[in-house]
């Protein structure tokens, strides 16, 4: 998952959850602030009341020891003013329960006692308890909509900002990671950005790179260069010993002497020339310009190695239609690629075994199948198999230097060419070349 995706996930999730405790919360935030509300209206209530009472006197409202009380049509509201005892002394607001005209309702009411001219008052201001309840849904409703709003108002704000901030590393991990062709990573250019850590990562990465090309190019020249120079020590060696074949008197001994090194050369040569075979590869000293029938190129490979599995008694099975072409192709790599593969094939496969090549359409290009019938690759062993010179105990019979495989990527790497491979243990290997679709148009 990318970083921005997961960064509006947790804005998104963090903000839910203010959601939910929200909407938890809300009617008891509602209730409170239309009980708040409703005292402030009965505080004013009562103080023009008293305003009126000081202007015009008590006796507007109260004569003979009479009370007053008023309420509306619905009677959601009352003010009554009553005489009481001079030890009475309230200032409260409370919810009570009252009758009015037989009916029993819930009011929220002000009490709150006063003096005029030495005698004591009782002054209450009613509010119905229903008429709070009316008002609560709308407002939570109101409420709530403005804090969805908010909400999505504050993601889309939060993604904007997100994919202002994390452009230059998304820049970063496309121009010199994922655009880069390895160790080819061409001139470096900053990458502008007024972040300072994305600035020390592209720093850090280009120095990297360019430490690691280095390291790469001194070996790729070493290999080059040694493999050039270990050619013609080898020849020399080959000459002489076949020199000495040419004397009469030299004996039985030494003639298996003289073969057992010339064999030890020629595995010595052998080597050589592939090491300088990967380094050319890999220094693009081939170019792709040809035309090549896929079954054309594997009949040439099945000649070559036919001795091989006749050897073995290993039945070969080529099921490639003769229409299959690959174009801007390098014809002596692709050669090297499946011979070294059908090689392998025979190397680690079973006395009377069998090879199956064949071919399928994918989404990404034309599919190329090796399978065997041999020893096959455990799975310790499996991610290893393209390593140079590494080593696998797959058969003791077997002689094998570790660069067959190898081979076989480099020249895929060099045309595009993916590799999968699977095998089961005692069974055999199938290795599938995916070709891409660019090669197969003219």
């Amino acid at each position: 998952m990318k970083l921005n995706t997961k960064l509006t996930l947790f804005n998104t999730i963090s903000k839910l959850v203010i959601v939910v405790l929200f909407v938890l919360l809300l009617p008891l935030l509602i209730s409170k602030i239309n009980l708040n509300y409703t005292d402030s209206k009965l505080v004013k209530q009562k103080e023009k009341v008293l305003q009126i009472i000081r202007s015009l006197g008590i006796g507007n409202y109260i004569t003979d020891g009479e009370s007053y009380g008023s309420y509306t049509l619905l009677k959601e509201e009352y003010v009554s003013l009553d005489e009481v005892e001079p030890s009475v002394f309230l200032d409260t607001i409370m919810n009570e329960r009252r009758i009015v005209e037989g009916d029993t309702i819930q009011y929220r009411i002000l009490s709150h006692t006063f003096k005029v001219k030495n005698k004591n008052y009782l002054l209450e201001v009613g509010k119905s308890v229903d008429t709070l309840d009316d008002t609560s849904g709308p407002l939570q409703s109101i409420a709530f909509q403005v804090l969805v709003s908010m909400i999505l108002l504050t993601i889309l704000a939060d993604q904007l900002y997100s994919n202002y901030v994390l452009r230059p590393l998304r820049q970063i991990i496309k121009t010199k990671l994922v655009g880069s062709r390895f160790p080819s990573f061409g001139k470096f250019k900053r990458v502008r950005t007024t972040t300072t850590d994305f600035r020390y990562l592209d720093i850090s990465i280009h120095r990297m790179i360019e430490t690691i090309a280095d390291k790469f190019q001194k070996e790729r020249e070493f290999i080059s260069n040694a493999s050039h120079e270990l050619m013609t020590p080898i020849s020399i060696l080959q000459s002489k010993i076949e020199n000495m074949f040419d004397e009469e008197d030299i004996s039985d001994d030494l003639k298996i002497k003289l073969l057992e090194m010339q064999r030890i050369l020629n595995r010595l040569k052998s080597i050589t020339k592939t090491l300088l075979l990967i380094s050319q590869i890999e220094n693009d000293q081939f170019i792709k310009e040809d035309e090549v029938s896929l079954s054309e190129l594997l009949t040439e490979v099945y000649d070559e190695i036919s001795i091989r599995l006749e050897e073995k008694e290993i039945t070969c099975h080529i099921d490639v239609p003769a229409d299959t072409v690959l174009y801007r192709v390098n014809k002596f790599l692709l050669f090297n690629l499946f011979f070294n593969l059908i090689n392998n094939a025979i190397k680690y496969n079973k006395e009377g075994g069998e090879i199956f090549i064949s071919q399928k359409s994918a989404p990404e290009g034309l599919t190329i199948s090796v399978r065997d019938t041999g020893i096959g690759i455990s799975d310790e062993e499996l991610p290893y198999i393209f390593n140079r010179f590494k080593k696998f105990k797959r058969s003791l019979k077997q002689d094998s230097f570790g660069l067959g495989l190898p081979i076989v990527k480099s020249i895929a790497d060099f045309h595009q060419i993916q590799i999968e491979v699977e095998s089961v243990k005692n069974t055999g290997s199938t290795f599938r070349l995916i070709i891409p679709a660019d090669a197969l148009k003219p």
